[in-house]
This record gives C-alpha cells, structure tokens and sequence, in this order.
C-alpha cells in the first residue's frame, strides 16, 4: 500500500497513491489506486441552502450521498471544510455547512481538512464547542510562528505548502507536520527538500516523520 506524504493537492499525482488529491462532492470519481479527501469548500456555500445546509448540492446531491462518499474506503479525510472572510458567502451560513462535515468527520471517524482565512477567533471557538475526537489539519498554513503555537496548544496539526513562513515551519512538533502542494505546480519531492533545509534534517528523515504521522492520522481506524 502506497502511503502518501503529500496531504492535499488538487491535481492528479504522479505516482497514484501518493498524494490524497482534494475533490468536491459533485466531482469525486475515485480511482482503485489513488486516495482522496470530499468536502464543501467555503467559497461554494452559496450553493447550498442555509436552512438545509448541504442539501442541495449543483448535482442534486444529499447530505446522506455525502455521507456515503466519506465512508469509501479510497477517502482518508473530510474537506477541504473551511471559513474564509473573503467568500462570498455570509459567514453563518459557513459556520453552518462547517459544523455539518466537523461532524460528518466525527461519525467518519476520519481527520477534517480545514481552509482558514480570517477566522481565527471563529475556528478556536468551534474546536472549543465541538470538541472533536478527530484530528483538525489546517491546511496551506502561512502564519507566523505565534500563530502556529497557538493552533499547536489547541490541538490542531499544521500543513505547509509552497509559501510559508521559515520560523513557523521550524517550530512545529514533528508529530503535528505535514506538507502539501494544493494548487502548486512544484513537485513535492522539492518541497521536502526545502522544508527539510528550514529545519536543520535530511530530506529522508523528514519524509519519514511524515509518512508515520500519514499513517497514524489518516490510517488508524
């Protein structure tokens, strides 16, 4: 079994298997090697319903249909989930279709993958409400290192991509790393390379920790 160490993209990978490639509902047709996250993305809440969040999906599809695609064995992970200021959705309505797939994620038993943009204070109160068993990933983390430790001391894990601040990536615990591409072309072998160079170990030893951190998160039901 491939393991992935590349946590979230939006393009096919090279190699199946290693990347968990990110797919909307409406547009999830998962292959037998490849692995994969579903989510509602925050920019496309405006398409559903607030009074019946994910019920109405552009392909008329339900919240159970949802449901069922998270528990395809290819899916390793819920999202990208995420609350983002400069949407054009209103913010409650996003807080909403949030909180449907935090706990999609809970009953899955699979880690959410969360898109963040202005909303600290939003996310740290519904981690505080909901209080999940599952793992929360920001993903394409650009913080600074402050922030970072504050995500750190509530439980969140940390995924970097192409950009990112130096002294943030340096000061996350191994165990809360991980690495993606998203929507870059950079290979993500490079991305090691240079990720490894920041915090002082070789390209190998980080891929390791991160491998293991994959398995542990995405793998252990």
């Amino acid at each position: 079994m491939t393991i992935p160490t590349d946590i979230h993209t939006h393009r096919q990978p090279q190699v199946p298997g290693e990347a968990i490639i990110n797919c909307f509902p409406e547009t999830f047709d998962p292959q037998a090697e490849g692995w994969y996250s579903v989510g509602v993305h925050p920019w496309h809440a405006t398409t559903f319903s607030a009074a019946s969040p994910l019920s109405s999906l552009p392909s008329s599809l339900s919240l159970s249909e949802l449901e069922q695609m998270l528990h395809h064995p290819r899916v390793l992970a819920v999202g990208e989930a995420g609350l983002d200021k400069l949407a054009a959705a209103p913010l409650s309505l996003q807080v909403t279709i949030f909180e449907s797939q935090a706990l999609l994620a809970e009953e899955s038993g699979k880690p959410l993958i969360i898109h963040l943009v202005k909303t600290v204070d939003e996310l740290l109160k519904l981690k505080r409400r909901l209080r999940p068993a599952v793992p929360w990933i920001i993903h394409g983390f650009r913080g600074k290192a402050a922030l970072a430790e504050e995500y750190l001391r509530h439980g969140f894990h940390l995924s970097f991509g192409e950009r990112y601040q130096e002294a943030a990536l340096r000061m996350v615990s191994p165990e809360r790393l991980f690495l993606e591409t998203d929507e870059a072309t950079t290979p993500i072998s490079l991305l090691y390379e240079r990720a490894a160079e920041v915090r002082g170990v070789s390209s190998e030893k980080l891929e390791e920790t991160i491998r293991r951190n994959v398995s542990e998160i995405f793998f252990k039901r």
